[in-house]
């Protein structure tokens, strides 16, 4: 049974989803980002370590709560992981007042017809078990599309929903994110063809089946509205998909309904070097930033 109150924050409460669920591909680049290179830890275990040590020193800032940033999404292992003693998603709700959200997909298959499908889940609905029991909301898996490939996308869409479904049916709000590369040469073809494939799952799902969207901020402003006033659409947040946090927070306040679930553009100047007086700062002037852009339309 999905959390009401959570529910209530998420669909309706002003501000934006932290993406603090970077995993063990894209680890060492965020990082590097940070200020550690691989040349300052030896094996994952380490690498790991110090990436939660960064989530926890942002979980547990001063501006990082539940006013502005209405959920996070988590890495398995920071799911798994404390903050002073208490597990993470318990501390980010009962704390903080942030909603989580838990990472589900295992990665990218190899690039066919123009997209990346998702890899096999077998052991899902045993995490999905688990991250129910530790008070998990909901979750985030994450597609990719390079070319405005009608098959493709189609193909992307249905995974995502057939995978959505399981995740419904225990108890938990799916994220549903098939990611447009903002590198794609035909990425406004591309999203013609998703917003098409997406609205055609979501006139499939059974009444009370609920999901969320994470999808690249459109090349056109406000391309996703009848995604947003879908009556099967909890909610539609945008990637920042490699924009900087200036850009991303420009094209995102023209997208009337969408908020932010930013990870780069949240984290980019933050450093490790930082005293906790210059991160908390840093990081309490981003998060202004990236809610402007959710709430205040241009």
């Amino acid at each position: 049974m999905v959390d009401a109150k959570m529910l209530g924050k998420i669909s309706s409460a002003p501000g934006f989803i932290a993406a603090l669920d970077q995993s063990g591909g894209s680890t060492p680049k965020a990082l590097s980002l940070y200020g550690i290179s691989e040349s300052d830890y030896q094996g994952d275990e380490e690498m790991f370590r110090l990436m939660h040590a960064m989530r926890v020193r942002i979980m547990s800032a001063p501006a990082f709560t539940g006013d502005k940033v209405i959920g996070a999404i988590l890495f398995e292992r920071t799911m798994d992981g404390d903050v002073d003693g208490q597990p993470v998603p318990s501390y980010l709700w009962e704390k903080r007042g942030v909603v989580p959200f838990l990472k589900v997909d295992k990665g990218l298959e190899a690039e066919q017809n123009g997209v990346q499908m998702m890899k096999a889940m077998p052991d899902l609905d045993a995490l999905l078990v688990r991250g129910r029991e530790k008070g998990i909301f909901g979750t985030k898996m994450r597609s990719v599309i390079a070319e405005a490939d009608k098959a493709g996308i189609a193909a992307v869409v249905k995974q995502q929903f057939e995978v959505g479904r399981q995740i419904i049916g225990q108890g938990l709000v799916p994220i549903i994110e098939p990611e447009v590369s903002i590198k794609s040469p035909t990425k406004e073809e591309a999203e013609a063809i998703l917003r098409d494939e997406i609205a055609q799952q979501l006139d499939k799902l059974p009444t009370g089946e609920n999901v969320m969207l994470k999808l690249t901020i459109p090349t056109v402003a406000d391309f996703y509205a009848p995604l947003i006033a879908h009556k099967s659409v909890i909610r539609v947040v945008a990637l920042s998909g490699g924009y900087t946090t200036a850009d991303a927070c420009e094209k995102l306040s023209h997208n009337r309904g969408m908020i932010a679930s930013f990870s780069r553009a949240l984290t980019e100047k933050l450093r490790v070097s930082m005293s906790d007086a210059e991160f908390n700062s840093s990081l309490a002037e981003t998060i202004d930033q990236i809610y402007a852009a959710s709430v205040n339309k241009a």
